[in-house]
């Protein structure tokens, strides 16, 4: 089984190319989504930011105020920091778990979509590493649309994200999402059969 991480910052398309994985019969699992489970009510993970961050991180339902925590640590990088120490090694116990049950499940490769594979995690600890980068700029974009964000708010988010060009001589692919949807899958497509390779024996 080939264990593939898959990264790339805010906005870079890295959810379109999990996307079309999936399409092509990858495994893929969410590091995001694992990230809502370990912050949902009940985890300790939860209770540790609340003790950290304050009841004002909860909404009147008891729920993780997403926003409101984000705001709060992307204006203080000592913050970021320890909210990171508190999330992710609970988030790495639980993708290890799900990596070892796909494996037993006869999967061929198995692709951890990881945002902040460099940030917080070991990619030594995957096979392959594939990144998907795009412009700045074009990220910006991207963001605004998707979101709304203003521009001071999403020059937060992207610099809490190491640059590109020191993730780019750290990956095994890249592929650059510069184009249009078309030009993506046909990249994308060529790094899947490369993938298909390794991981067939």
């Amino acid at each position: 089984m080939l264990n593939v991480a898959l990264t790339g910052n805010v906005a870079s398309g890295k959810s379109t190319v999990a996307s079309l994985f999936r399409r092509w019969g990858a495994v893929i699992i969410d590091a995001d989504q694992l990230v809502r489970e370990v912050q949902s009510p009940g985890n300790p993970v939860l209770g540790a930011i609340v003790r950290r961050f304050g009841s004002g991180v909860l909404r009147p339902d008891g729920t993780l105020d997403r926003g409101q925590l984000r705001a709060m640590v992307l204006a203080s990088p000592d913050a970021l920091k320890e909210l990171n120490a508190m999330v992710h090694p609970a988030v790495n116990r639980r993708r290890t778990a799900l990596v070892a049950q796909a494996r037993e499940a006869g999967a061929q490769v198995v692709v951890t979509d990881i945002p902040l594979l460099f940030e917080v995690a070991d990619p030594d600890s995957f096979d392959v590493v594939v990144l998907v980068d795009a412009p700045e700029e074009l990220r910006r974009q991207r963001l605004f649309e998707r979101s709304g964000l203003p521009r001071h708010e999403s020059d937060r988010l992207m610099a809490a994200q190491l640059p590109a060009t020191m993730k780019r001589p750290r990956a095994d692919y890249i592929i650059d999402n510069d184009s249009d949807m078309a030009a993506l899958e046909a990249r994308t497509a060529e790094v899947w059969a490369s993938l298909m390779g390794r991981a067939l024996p």
